[in-house]
Formats: C-alpha cells, structure tokens, sequence
C-alpha cells in the first residue's frame, strides 16, 4: 500500500513527502510487522525501517486495583506526521495504530554515525484494552532510545528482542532493520549488526509459543484459582535471596526478603532472580500495593497485594495478583507473558509480616510456577522500617507437629494394648477348652 502527502518545502533539505507503510503477519500471537519507507518530493527514500513491537502498559482501575494491558500494531497503521526533517527539525518516524495509540521516534546523526534520540509513545485509555481504567484519555510518555551510535550509510539490524521500560510502560521491540539519514535515496547493502545478535552464547529463548499462553490481558484463570503452595525439591542451585523495600516519600511502605526462581514449562527453563541486577520499583496504599521486580530488564515480575475484611474488626493482607514477563528470547519471539489475578495466599493479619523459610511454589500458570526461599513480607502498616511480628506457613510451623506426633504414638500405644488384650483372651479361653 503506498500513500503520497504532500508538504511545503523547506529552506534547504527536502521533506518527507512519500511514505511507504507495508504491514505483515510473521511473528507470534498474530503479530504484525511494520515497514515503512520515508520519502522527499523527488521520491528518494530518506529512512527506511521494518520491525515488530508492542507495548505493555499497568493501569489504575475505578477499584483501585492495578491491571495490564498489551497493544500491538496491526493493520490499521497510519503515518500522519513522518518527515524527512530538514535545518530546523530532525528526521522523525511516526506511525498511529488502534483507538488513538500513537508512536514516533526522531534521529540526529555527526559526521559518522547516527542513532535514534527521542521515543514518544501515547496511549489512549479510552481504548476497551483498558477496561474500568481510572483515568481517561491519551496518556503519553517520552524517553530517550537506547539505540547505539550506527555508521552512516549502514543498515542497522536486531533480531534479538529488547526493551525500554518507563513509568508504568514497557515498549518491546524485535526483529529491527533501520536506516536513518539514506543517502542518495538508495538503502545501504551495508549492515551493522548489534550486539545482542552477535553473542556466541544464545541467552535463553522461549520458544513456539501458542495462544494457550496465559496473556496478562485475558480473564482470570479459573484452573489455577487459588493453589496452595507446596514443598518441592529439585536438583537446582538455590537462587540468591533479595532484599527489597518501597518508599512513600521518606518513609518505608512495603519490605520483602526472598528468593525467586521461575520455571517456565513451555520451554522448559529454571530462571534463578539476580538481587544484585533486580530493579524495584512498585506503589503503596492503604488497602492495594505492587511490587515489580526487573531482572536486567529481562524478566518482570509483578507481586500485588490486597487487604480483607474477615470480620468487622479484623483485617487481612494477601496475594492476590501475579503477573509474569519474560524477554529473554531470540529468533523475533514476543515477550512470555502470563498472569493469575485470583490468588489468595501468603495470608495473615494486617499489620504483620508473614513468613516462610522453607520453599514454596505458587503455580502461577499451567506454564509457570514461582519457587519461594527464605519468604517474608509486609506490603502495608510498615513501622521504622522494620518488619513486624511474622505469622509464620505452615510449612515453617514445627509446633503442629507435636500434637500430631503425641496422638500418633497414643494411637500406637491404643493399638497396642488392643493387640495384647485380644492376644490375652484367646489364651485364656485355650485354657478353658483344656480344662
């Protein structure tokens, strides 16, 4: 499909006047690619791009709660605003796609390399992706892209998945060809390669993903509704135990200590979570709290909390949420999502901390499980930033094991004496037959 605009003239340099935008359907999850080719008036092609990308965005609800949503770029991509730049404004790449999202990023280039420089992405809440969002309307947010410098005259290429994450957006981005600043209107034959994709060790890949794959903006799962953790043991290396906190304002709001290690059936891969390469970051209420950790900006893991009313006075803090990201992955892979928001674990009183040293697994998914170590918590009413008295698992709990032990030995001594006395009978009565 080819479109022409039209624009004034600049001063000096062309503008872009002819755009290109080709849409495919390679990729998971019906994922489309996008192909754009910038042109000036003489119809020389200014910048070339072709990648695939989507978005993954948490949002408040009218309940206060915290959801995600995913958008994608599908066929009804639009161009509206791409140019080739000239004295004044820098090369910019836009395209708008869905009920009102839009994308761009523009390019400044020196004598030798040029790389991308401002990424600005609007969402519009409006969107039924974004269902009960508290707020409504386009929301946008501006970063810097995290593109290396590239040699002019050289086509830049990724296949490896990366991301940028700002605020409550992660913007993943695959399978890139890109080149800004096109000279003489023909794309290079030469190629710059990055990093990621020249690496001689493969980073961990999930791959032949389905759309079985539990989606973090599907329903909530009934088959795993509210699994009770268990004790497993597998011959692994314990992860790292991490310890993370959130402030409000000056003031520590939510303490965590644990452990995590993730597995992944649908590859299958165990992923043990660095603490010394894990970001926090999160929010606190009085009744709703998140906490997201960001291993290398590979793997997300959101943990939200939830408080109950069990009766008129009393209250309780819970798990409720868990939602699952992973982007560790090559070969044009989207991200492994999964998510279950209908726990109701890792339960006790509001104003302590639970607790459970011993390992547990929380069966997220029927594709993944998330093994505990060394688990303590308290996402709400944290006093001079420390945990307060911890409401230990079961698990943990060698108490219950004395009654079970004291009534397993009386019930040995019952059945015992039983024996002897049916034994003491039966001798009894030979002795009456003799006589």
């Amino acid at each position: 499909m080819a479109t022409r605009s039209r624009c004034p003239r600049p001063l000096s340099l062309p503008c872009c006047c002819l755009l290109l935008l080709a849409l495919g359907s390679p990729g998971f999850f019906q994922s489309h690619a996008v192909e754009v080719d910038v042109k000036d008036l003489s119809n020389n092609t200014c910048i070339y791009a072709k990648w695939m990308m989507s978005f993954l965005i948490k949002y408040e609800t009218n309940s206060s709660e915290y959801k995600n949503a995913t958008l994608k770029p599908s066929t009804n991509v639009t161009h509206d605003g791409s140019t080739c730049g000239n004295n004044t404004h820098a090369p910019l790449l836009a395209i708008q796609f869905g009920a009102g999202h839009s994308w761009s990023i523009n390019f400044t280039k020196t004598n030798e390399t040029y790389q991308g420089n401002i990424i600005s992405f609007t969402y519009n809440t409006n969107d039924a992706a974004f269902k009960d969002a508290k707020t409504k309307g386009p929301i946008t947010i501006v970063v810097n892209d995290t593109m290396h410098p590239v040699q002019l005259n050289t086509v830049y290429k990724c296949h490896h998945l990366d991301s940028i994450e700002v605020a409550n957006v992660s913007l993943f981005f695959w399978n890139v060809i890109l080149q800004a600043f096109v000279q003489n209107g023909t794309v290079s034959k030469h190629d710059s390669t990055c990093e990621a994709d020249k690496s001689t060790v493969a980073p961990t890949t999930i791959a032949n993903l389905t759309t079985t794959v539990a989606n973090l903006t599907t329903a909530p799962i009934t088959t795993a509704s509210s699994p009770m953790p268990t004790t497993t043991s597998k011959p692994v290396e314990k992860p790292l135990i991490g310890n993370y906190s959130l402030k409000d304002g000056d003031k520590t709001c939510l303490l965590a200590t644990m452990g995590l290690q993730l597995n992944v059936s649908q590859e299958p891969v165990l992923i043990n979570i660095n603490p010394k390469t894990t970001n926090v970051s999160g929010s606190c209420g009085n009744t709703s709290a998140i906490l997201r950790l960001s291993d290398s900006n590979r793997t997300f893991i959101d943990f939200t909390f939830a408080v109950k009313n069990t009766s008129a006075n009393t209250q309780r803090f819970y798990l409720k949420e868990v939602n699952f990201t992973l982007i560790r992955s090559i070969n044009g892979s989207e991200p492994f999502n999964a998510g279950n928001n209908n726990l109701s674990i890792w339960d006790t009183f509001l104003g302590s901390s639970y607790m459970c040293q011993k390992e547990q697994t929380v069966l997220v998914t029927e594709d993944l499980q998330i093994h505990t170590f060394d688990l303590r918590i308290q996402p709400f009413k944290v006093q001079d930033n420390k945990y307060a008295k911890a409401q230990e698992c079961s698990l943990d709990d060698d108490t219950i094991l004395i009654p079970i032990i004291v009534g397993a030995a009386l019930a040995g001594l019952i059945v015992i004496i039983v024996i002897a006395y049916i034994i003491g009978r039966r001798k009894t009565y030979a002795g009456y037959q003799t006589l």
